[in-house]
């Protein structure tokens, strides 16, 4: 799966583009933090929750990305 960068100074502008263009992948960075600090783009989805339907894809993509991230800053 192909992802692209959607930038946003209000997290609730920037998730429509992103729900509309790959919710499933989409992660928040936290930019300008002395730290790496990813996230997915969804919420806690209790509606669902231990019923074995969540898409974990979001998280395996935060988790690969501030793996990325954390490596490049050394």
């Amino acid at each position: 799966m192909s992802c692209n960068l959607y930038a946003e100074a209000i997290a609730d502008q920037g998730h429509i583009a992103i729900k509309v263009h790959g919710f499933e992948c989409s992660v928040t960075v936290a930019l300008g933090l002395p730290i790496v600090r990813t996230s997915v783009d969804h919420g806690t989805a209790f509606d669902i929750a231990w019923r074995g339907e969540a898409d974990p894809q979001s998280m395996i993509e935060a988790l690969r990305l501030a793996a990325r991230l954390a490596k490049q800053r050394g």
